[in-house]
């Protein structure tokens, strides 16, 4: 019965480990970056079999198995160039630690914008009070620091990042082991509880039943808690059970032997053991402790073959020396551990180091063993810690250092030295200078005199000594030149270049520790550079003392002239300034004096021009002269001469102009003006009365006007008295009669009037009377009746008597009338010099007959009027003589009797003193210079004969009509004219005269009618890139064909598919410049190439458009799946025929997803057939895979395999085939490659396979190493060799996966190696992509 019962407690145990294990050793999704398991410490209690596996489970659920585990989730369909997904740069790592100690997680973020981060705990369960979370500034790390660590804190912890762009998931376990200690104080407790409460003891059957399970140190202590005391009795019968039935379970067929191995080997301790029951318990120990192999990380391994059961234990040290104990059943076999631990040293050569500039220098040192000693690295005595330029690692097998100089320069050159403990070593690094490259050379350069020349180059490095030469001599101190560096371009900089300018110009680049010279050269060509004036000077004048300013503006900005005055260069000219603004040149005067005036030059090559500046002071008279004259006025006699003199200042000397009562004074015989520099006379002689007035002085120049103004008074003999004689009264005793008083006393007061008289056919006159002043009447009564009289007044003053007032004859006793008006007096005959005047007698004779007619004159707008007859006139027509040219006149005529003068006629038009216009000759060159639907637009020239035209008379009728229109109303002043609201394509005349006041020219007429329409123009299209040749539009959206054209007349628009005339679903609208076709929802039956066609009577054209209409493909169907290969799928589905739709670029993209992964990977991108077989697959795993169908408008919806793929393990297939046992040759062959290893690029996240080919008998074994390292036994990686190839897989490549993998085959005749490189990229990573590429197309490169 015991025995039962041990076998029972037995196989649960295993059950429940074999559970812990299979909970452990789930596969992981293939960003997963390493799983194993570990098993639970086991509590042994004394309660039960039923207690004791309860409390097994319970120990379980407070640890946890060693996960690591990665996921990355892209949430932006495209990122911007320059940011990323958040990742992490480095992996967290599992932690086992005991009960009360503390744990700390670190993770190192990246990702573009910076990541937010946060922990949580893969159950759910919150974050302990003793866990902290923070940021470590110096480290550049989030770090999860948990204190006072629980069985209750042991689980999956999560470091998750995110962004905008997407979210990184770095899930890691942490296993928290029971601390004895610790369990002895909760037992204490416990027992102090278990005291309280009153049980009754076991049975001694019960207490066999409950140690059956525990182990045999902890029989006391099962015993005390249930309160059984004999011990000894229980433990004597408890021996006797087992012995009974070990010595039916375990026989030893071979015992565990001593080991002797040098420290960092692997050891094996082996025994074949023959069990009755397989399920029998087995236990290894080091010395008393347990060990526990699942929580050891690979350290030991428990393997059994058959009945041969192994400890393997990797890399042994030190402290791994002692006994190992294999516990079977009541079994113990023992064996010691002899560990050789030999001296720390270096394996790796110290050579020097020559890398290339702006590479990375890599110094690897390999030990001798693993120590815990720090290795420390120095440059130049100061320690290299890890940061953006060094970067220092560590090996998987802890042997192997590395530092990585990335970048490195000139100044990373010197003595690198590695030392842990006493042990040193030395390593110079040399750098070699990468060549300078001219990017961009020197080019020949040609400029113009004055203008600025720039000669640039571009260089491949910024670090460089830059040198500039002309004709071979160093001009880089030179200050003429103007040099600039920025970045890697170097320019030199010419201004206001000169002929001497012109040359070879050189760079000459250098660099430190490179004894080369770089040379690039161009040359500089100088123009000498002439003008021309775009704007001259002009003659100036300008007051004293005012600012003036000479500007010339020439052509061109870099010429510069030269100012002279009088051909004498202005330099030295005081007052004077020299600028030059750009091309405009200016001479500037602050303050202009007489020293300035003279004739101005300037000069520049190819350009001259000059101006004369004057000084010009306004006129001016002297502010006294003008009182003077105000105030009283000159007064002379009659007779006398009258000389005013008036000074004056100004400078031109000023326009002198005198006027007599607002009229000029016109120099005659009688009047002079006399004209000075500085004054003016006006000389009267023979002054008369009419010369009295006000006599104005008119200053005038181009700077301003002056004017003084005079009242002269000329005293003379008063004028006759005024008008006709008025008779009161003609009776045979009386005549009384009536005057007025003299219109001009002469300047004194009229003193009387005398009256004189004669009778008719007397000569003599007789005094009758004098007449006071204020009388202007006389009554004479010594007449005779009958009698005719004539009389005669005349007004006295100081000076004497005036001329007489003569009356017409009359009679005494008898009544005679003057006679009436005659008709205003007409105008002809005009010339120059003569006008010709007529006019009609009056209506009325007053009683007499009328004895003849007088003429007079005067100037328009003057109220003298002047005879010009001496006698009377018996004609009603006169022709007066003696006119002045271009000036006008009035005329009116007054009729005589015996009884007077009457009435003077009304005044006649004025007259224009000048001879006739003549009438303009023909107009020239009439045509027509544009047209429109409405509208005709004409040109002609003026004609050369007959006086100039005031105006134009255009006429136009319609072919059609014989009455011509006129244009416009009134002349047209030019000579072009547009007639408009013509009748559209109907033919009109046109006909144009000149006209002026001398008449209208003849008319000159148009040959042909023109039809009112545009100029005849063949159509031609207007398209300025609106419309291209060819169009590819997504079906369902709209097809708008829309174009321009210019045509006359209006063509006919034909629209065409495929040569067909279109009269289906398109729409079609046409105007007169425009057309469209328009196809509202576009099919792919739409595609074709469409024609517009345009014809009119003057030409035809048409353009050509390719459609094509498609759409995103139609998804594949019935994917199906073959592993015709061991290691590949081969992929075959259907599609429709809706994706040949004449898009040359459609294609299908091939994509996989391994199981434990959401993340597709692109396998290939552009697939033409309907086939493809996908390799590289790692045997072991489950694959997903998807196929897409893609054109130029999108993607299709993916085709998934709906069930997941397994790719067979090599050697299950090995295993599964049946064989013929093959008898290899006897001949043998040493180990040699048919196809090496070649160099591979990988994407990171994907997975790189590299393989060759070899022979060699025997078969030899095959070794992989990663730099140094042996990498055969590790997980991480997958290998075959099989039919002469070896293969190593590595999947889900990251960084640390890139550097050098060796293959090594042995067998007895020998050992080959054969090595290749594998580099590792990002998605951006664009500069190294691109130096792939570039060694892809040189060397055989594998991406």
């Amino acid at each position: 019965m015991a025995a039962e019962l041990l076998q029972a407690a037995g196989g649960r145990v295993e059950r429940l480990e074999e559970q812990t294990t299979q909970m452990s050793g789930m596969q992981m999704s293939s960003s997963t970056f390493s799983s194993s398991t570990s098993s639970a410490m086991l509590r042994k209690v004394s309660q039960g079999l039923s207690r004791s596996a309860e409390e097994h489970a319970g120990v379980q659920s407070r640890t946890s198995a060693v996960v690591e585990f990665f996921s990355q989730v892209q949430k932006s369909p495209q990122i911007p160039e320059g940011e990323s997904v958040p990742d992490f740069e480095e992996k967290l790592r599992p932690i086992t630690a005991r009960e009360g100690g503390s744990a700390s997680f670190r993770a190192k973020v990246t990702g573009t914008p910076r990541p937010s981060v946060h922990w949580e705990r893969a159950s759910g369960t919150r974050l302990s009070d003793a866990t902290k979370s923070f940021f470590d500034n110096i480290n550049n790390q989030h770090i999860l620091k948990i204190r006072n660590l629980t069985l209750e804190d042991a689980d999956v912890y999560e470091c998750i990042a995110s962004n905008a762009h997407g979210e990184a998931t770095f899930s890691v376990s942490l296993a928290v082991t029971e601390n004895p200690a610790l369990d002895f104080k909760k037992m204490l407790k416990k027992r102090s509880v278990e005291k309280r409460e009153e049980r009754r003891p076991p049975t001694e059957e019960e207490m066999l039943k409950i140690l059956a399970g525990a182990d045999r140190k902890d029989y006391e202590r099962i015993c005390a808690e249930h309160g059984f005391t004999d011990f000894r009795g229980i433990l004597k019968k408890l021996k006797e059970m087992k012995k009974k039935v070990e010595v039916e379970m375990v026989r030893v067929l071979k015992p565990l032997e001593d080991v002797t191995a040098k420290a960092d080997t692997n050891v094996v301790f082996d025994t074949i053991l023959e069990l009755k029951d397989p399920n029998t318990r087995m236990q290894w120990f080091q010395g008393a402790e347990l060990l526990r192999i699942q929580y050891s990380r690979g350290k030991y391994e428990a393997k059994q073959m058959g009945t041969k059961h192994m400890l393997c234990i990797s890399s042994v040290s030190l402290a791994d020396t002692g006994t190992y104990t294999l516990q079977v059943a009541d079994k113990r076999l023992s064996a010691r551990l002899y560990v050789i631990d030999e001296p720390l040293k270096f394996l790796s050569d110290f050579k020097p180091k020559r890398v290339t500039e702006r590479q990375t220098a890599v110094f690897e040192i390999r030990l001798s063993k693993k120590t815990d000693t720090p290795l420390v690295w120095k440059v130049k005595g100061k320690e290299v810690k890890r940061d953006e330029k060094f970067d220092v690692s560590l090996s998987e097998d802890g042997l192997t250092y590395t530092l990585k100089i990335k970048d490195v320069k000139v100044s990373d050159t010197g003595d690198y030295t590695v030392s842990i403990g006493d042990l040193a070593a030395t390593v110079p690094l040399f750098i070699e200078r990468i060549p300078i490259r001219f990017t961009s050379h020197l080019k020949n350069v040609r400029v113009q005199e004055r203008g600025t020349a720039r000669l640039e180059c571009e260089v491949s490095s910024r670090d460089v000594l830059v040198r500039w030469l002309k004709d071979g001599r160093d001009i880089t101190a030179s200050r003429r030149y103007i040099f600039t560096r920025e970045g890697r371009r170097a320019e030199v900089i010419v201004e206001d270049c000169e002929l001497t300018d012109g040359g070879e110009y050189s760079v000459v680049c250098t660099q430190d520790n490179d004894a080369h010279h770089y040379v690039t050269s161009a040359n500089l060509m100088v123009d000498e550079r002439f003008a021309s004036v775009k704007s001259g000077m002009s003659d100036a004048q300008c007051p004293t003392g005012s600012p003036a300013e000479l500007c010339v503006a020439l052509d061109e900005e870099k010429v510069d002239g030269v100012w002279l005055k009088d051909e004498a260069e202005v330099s030295e000219l005081s007052g004077v300034q020299v600028l030059k603004q750009g091309a405009v040149h200016k001479l500037i005067f602050s303050a202009v004096t007489d020293a300035h005036e003279g004739r101005y030059t300037f000069r520049a090559k190819g350009a001259e021009s000059e101006a004369v500046l004057t000084v010009a002071d306004p006129p001016e008279v002297d502010p006294s002269v003008l009182d003077l004259l105000g105030a009283r006025p000159v007064t002379v006699k009659a007779g006398q001469t009258a000389a005013v003199k008036i000074p004056f200042k100004g400078k031109p000397p000023p326009k002198v102009t005198w006027y007599k009562d607002g009229a000029e004074v016109i120099e005659d015989e009688r009047t002079k003006v006399e004209r000075a520099a500085d004054s003016t006379s006006l000389v009267l002689s023979r002054c008369v009365r009419e010369d009295s007035g006000v006599v104005m002085l008119r200053l005038k120049s181009d700077c301003g006007t002056a004017v003084a103004t005079l009242h002269l008074d000329v005293i003379d003999r008063p004028k006759p008295p005024q008008g006709t004689v008025e008779f009161l009264e003609l009776s045979g005793n009386c005549i009384k009669m009536k005057w007025k008083a003299p219109r001009d006393n002469g300047g004194k007061r009229v003193s009387s009037f005398v009256v004189e008289r004669r009778a008719a056919g007397k000569k003599s006159w007789t005094r009758v009377g004098d007449v006071d002043s204020s009388t202007t009447g006389f009554s004479d009564d010594k007449v005779e009746e009958g009698q005719a009289y004539q009389y005669r007044i005349r007004a006295v003053n100081v000076e004497g008597m005036s001329d007489a007032l003569e009356t017409e004859e009359v009679r005494a006793g008898e009544s005679v009338e003057p006679p009436g008006t005659a008709s205003q007096p007409q105008v002809s005959n005009v010339t120059k010099d003569s006008m010709t005047v007529s006019w009609t007698p009056p209506a009325h004779d007053g009683g007499a007959p009328v004895l003849g007619y007088n003429v007079e004159r005067r100037k328009k707008g003057s109220n003298t009027w002047m005879q010009v007859n001496k006698e009377l006139l018996t004609d009603t027509k006169f022709t007066v003589e003696g006119l002045l040219g271009d000036v006008e006149y009035e005329f009116r005529v007054t009729g005589v009797n015996r009884a007077g003068a009457g009435s003077p006629s009304t005044v006649s038009n004025s007259a224009l003193a000048k001879d006739p216009i003549r009438a303009p000759g023909l107009v020239r060159s009439l045509h027509v210079s544009d047209s429109t639907n409405s509208s005709v637009s004409l040109r002609w020239t003026p004609p050369e004969r007959g006086d100039e035209p005031s105006g134009y008379i255009l006429e136009f009728r319609p072919e059609d009509a014989k009455e011509w229109m006129k244009a416009s109303k009134i002349p047209i002043a030019g000579t072009a004219f547009s007639v408009g609201g013509l009748q559209e394509r109907m033919k009109y005349h046109f006909r144009v005269r000149a006209v002026n006041e001398g008449g209208v020219g003849e008319p000159i007429e148009l040959l042909e009618g023109v039809p009112a329409m545009p100029p005849p123009v063949a159509p031609r299209f207007d398209l300025q890139g609106k419309l291209k040749k060819q169009m590819v539009i997504r079906a369902g959206t709209t097809l708008c064909l829309h174009l321009s054209f210019t045509a006359s007349p209006p063509p006919v628009v034909t629209w065409f598919k495929d040569g067909v005339i279109t009269a289906g679903r398109e729409v079609v609208t046409k105007s007169k410049h425009h057309s469209q076709l328009l196809i509202s929802t576009a099919q792919r039956s739409d595609s074709g190439v469409y024609r517009v066609h345009l014809k009119n009577d003057y030409g035809e054209a048409h353009y050509d458009v390719r459609v094509r209409v498609t759409d995103f493909p139609p998804p594949p169907k019935n994917l199906r799946l073959e592993e015709e290969v061991p290691g590949t799928v081969t992929l075959q589905w259907d599609h429709t025929s809706d994706s040949a739709d004449g898009d040359d670029g459609a294609h299908y993209v091939i994509l996989k997803r391994d199981t434990s992964t959401a993340s597709w990977f692109t396998v290939a991108e552009r697939v033409f057939s309907r086939k493809y077989t996908v390799t590289g697959l790692l045997p072991g795993r489950k694959y997903f895979f998807r196929v897409i169908a893609q054109n130029s408008i999108g993607d299709s919806d993916p085709l998934d395999s709906k069930e997941p793929v397994i790719i067979a393990k090599e050697k299950e297939c090995v295993s599964s085939l049946q064989l013929k046992e093959y008898a290899p040759p006897s001949r043998q062959v040493k180990p040699t490659f048919l196809l090496p290893l070649k160099d591979h690029a990988v994407r990171r996240g994907h997975d790189c396979s590299m393989s060759c080919a070899y022979q060699g008998m025997p078969t030899p074994q095959a070794f992989w190493y990663k730099e140094e390292s042996k990498i055969s036994d590790c997980t991480r990686f997958w290998q075959s060799t099989a039919n002469g190839v070896c293969t190593l897989v590595i999947p889900t490549c990251g960084a640390k996966d890139g550097g050098k993998y060796t293959l090594v085959l042995e067998n007895p005749l020998g050992t080959a190696r054969c090595s290749c490189n594998l580099v590792i990229f990002d998605k951006d990573d664009k500069g190294l992509l691109e130096s792939l590429t570039d060694q892809a197309n040189k060397e055989k490169l594998i991406f």
